[in-house]
């Protein structure tokens, strides 16, 4: 299942509840399924991002992070501050606007962007 929140979720307490239901009754009606809950973040959000994934981890209990729209100006430096502070790895980055467009994570190449 994949639930696009639009990104503004986080700031109102009762739809995230509902999220946290939803994963609740996943997990209680189909015994033993795995979940992976990814919050998916823009390049371009800077510091609100980790306010974002401060929630989401809150509520979801996520396991990792997807960066989307490193094909234009942004760098999407705040993810590192996520990963360090949360602990959830970065599992794919994304560079343009298809599903053929995103890519495994590659700290060194990403880095290597960053400073560059």
């Amino acid at each position: 299942m994949i639930v696009d929140t639009a990104g503004r979720i986080h700031t109102n307490a009762n739809l995230m509840g509902e999220l946290e239901k939803i994963k609740r009754i996943i997990t209680r009606e189909i015994d033993g399924v795995p979940i992976e809950a990814w919050l998916i973040l823009d390049a371009g959000l800077g510091q609100n991002a980790l306010l974002q994934a401060r929630e989401f981890l809150k509520f979801t209990g996520l396991n990792g992070l997807v960066l989307t729209k490193l094909d234009g100006t942004a760098k999407g430096g705040a993810v590192l501050a996520i990963a360090d502070e949360l602990g959830l790895p970065i599992r794919l980055i994304g560079t343009g606007e298809g599903v053929e467009d995103l890519e495994d994570f590659d700290p060194a190449s990403f880095v290597d962007a960053l400073v560059s």
